[in-house]
């Protein structure tokens, strides 16, 4: 595997690659809910990134500081992660779904030494009981000028008469720019260390699947708080000198289409869920989308009877990617590649995602293993923050094990199988089980749990909870209702069980071990049948 490429200079800021677009090109073209339109250029994204910088500095944030973060899609995130990365700040990515338990396990967890929210949603930050010694500064964020928040201070007035910080200061590509908490099988979310020297070689692996031209208006639906916001709409965007359209409403599949078609829009990144409610429509081939000449989808694998509407309606082929958290994309069907359908497609580069068994040792093609990414690759994560054993014991010989599971036949394509374990990806959305049955725990009612992945047409997956109900307690819709609350006033509310089932015991191991597996094979077994 040649990933010498891929390596950043060894003083690198990731910053860096948005310094040198003409400042009067547009970066970003925004719509609200209302859509109400702004337009940004280079230049002035990159003077109100500087002014924050400024005020940041000015407050007292150094290199190395972690900086929690959560604002919605609008110009002013973009400027927030361009002035955090520009002082070596350590960002930590955080949606505006999540409740007061997440952010204070996050922030006590990292030590972070500030918030940066939305003035919004700034009730959850207050709502945290637990003590956060290293949490000095809290900044609110408002789109109203003049607004205030008691026990915050304003990042507008933080922003007001501050030198512009122009330069970036003085990073190495091993330092540490993004700390994303991402779902496990078991306990907390884990602090996923990403480098400034990763965001060199995530702009330069996926090149060739995004396939983004400076001229290019380009829409990546992605919200700030997910690696995949940073991935698309904030890095290889604005890498790449493009323009990126923003919504900031919520979903609805004509809106979608008209946007682009009235917008011209020529690339795509969207979530397999909003591609199938969008090839659901009908008179689907009454829009324009003659501008579109890259459609790519991640998250989860989509259905090839969507891939076949676009490609009918439109003469476009909908690319499948894989990639995670912990890396950057690993496998995809690039731009003017042969295209397989049902297939993943194939390694970014030749010998970069390989299959192989439990040791580490490579399959045979077609026979079924372990996705597996090289240890070496540069845009592999650096380590599971307080946790550096961790990331250790999913390495096997020369590769990293994703947990996901496919097969590679002779012309190296991948084809997936599944998840290796209990992670539930929903919508593009990746639910831990143990969040879901911790917060499930809480309710009276609830004796024991299992949280599963159920197949869902539109969703992919949706999460469902097995429920062992204590005695004396009755099953009904009421309850189920109920508990659904429950979980979304204890966690971010994507995560809530959309199904939940009543039963008397849950399948064990003779150690007492709940057998999920058994579970999700059930809710696969029920999906066929239907």
């Amino acid at each position: 595997m040649n990933y010498e490429q891929w390596i950043a200079p060894e003083q690198y800021n990731m910053t860096s690659e948005m310094e040198h677009h003409p400042a009067e090109n547009v970066a970003l073209k925004c719509l609200d809910e209302h859509e109400h339109e702004e337009e940004v250029t280079y230049g002035d994204l990159l003077k109100k990134a500087n002014q924050i910088a400024g005020g940041l500095a000015d407050l007292g944030l150094t290199k190395g500081d972690k900086v929690l973060v959560m604002v919605p899609r609008n110009v002013i995130a973009y400027a927030i992660y361009i002035a955090c990365l520009k002082l070596g700040l350590v960002i930590i990515p955080s949606s505006e779904m999540l409740r007061a338990k997440d952010l204070s396990y996050r922030l006590v967890h990292s030590k972070a030494r500030a918030v940066i929210v939305w003035s919004s949603v700034t009730d959850e930050v207050d709502k945290m009981e637990e003590t956060i010694p290293s949490l000095a500064y809290r900044i609110a964020v408002s789109a109203e000028p003049g607004e205030e928040k008691a026990g915050y201070r304003m990042l507008n007035q933080l922003m007001e008469g501050q030198p512009e910080v122009r330069e970036a200061v003085d990073t190495h590509r091993d330092d540490i720019a993004i700390l994303t908490y991402t779902s496990g099988t078991t306990g907390n979310p884990k602090g996923v260390v990403h480098t400034h020297g990763w965001g060199y070689a995530h702009l330069r692996i996926t090149s060739s699947w995004l396939d983004i031209k400076s001229q290019d208006m380009v829409w990546a639906t992605a919200a700030p708080g997910w690696q995949k916001w940073i991935w698309s709409p904030f890095l290889s965007v604005l890498g790449n000198g493009a323009t990126g359209f923003v919504y900031s409403g919520s979903f609805e599949p004509k809106r979608y289409l008209r946007f682009l078609q009235d917008y011209k829009i020529n690339v795509l990144c969207c979530t397999p869920t909003e591609y199938r409610l969008m090839a659901k429509l009908d008179g689907l081939g009454q829009y324009d989308l003659s501008s579109l000449r890259s459609a790519v989808s991640a998250g989860e694998p989509l259905n090839l009877e969507v891939i076949s509407s676009f490609q009918r309606h439109f003469d476009i082929t909908i690319r499948d990617g894989y990639g995670q958290t912990e890396s950057t994309l690993l496998i995809g069907n690039l731009k003017d590649m042969p295209f397989r359908k049902g297939s993943m497609g194939m390694s970014m580069s030749p010998g970069l995602v390989q299959v192989v068994d439990d040791e580490g040792q490579l399959v045979p093609p077609g026979e079924v293993g372990n996705i597996a990414v090289h240890r070496e690759m540069p845009a592999l994560f650096s380590a599971y923050y307080l946790d550096e054993n961790r990331k250790q014991q999913s390495i096997k010989g020369e590769y990293f094990l994703t947990g996901d599971r496919a097969s590679i036949d002779e012309e190296g394509y991948f084809w997936f199988e599944g998840r290796g374990d209990d992670i539930i990806i929903s919508s593009g959305y990746t639910i831990g089980p143990f969040e879901v049955e911790e917060a499930l725990m809480k309710h009276p009612a609830v004796k024991e749990c299992a949280a599963v992945a159920s197949p869902d047409e539109t969703r992919g997956h949706i999460v469902k909870a097995f429920i062992v109900l204590q005695e004396g307690v009755e099953e009904s819709d009421s309850l189920v209702k109920e508990l659904q609350h429950h979980v979304k006033q204890m966690t971010a509310p994507y995560k809530y069980p959309r199904k939940i089932e009543f039963i008397s015991e849950l399948p064990k191991t003779n150690s007492g071990k709940i057998r999920r597996i058994e579970l999700r094979m059930l809710e696969k077994q029920r999906a066929n049948q239907a």
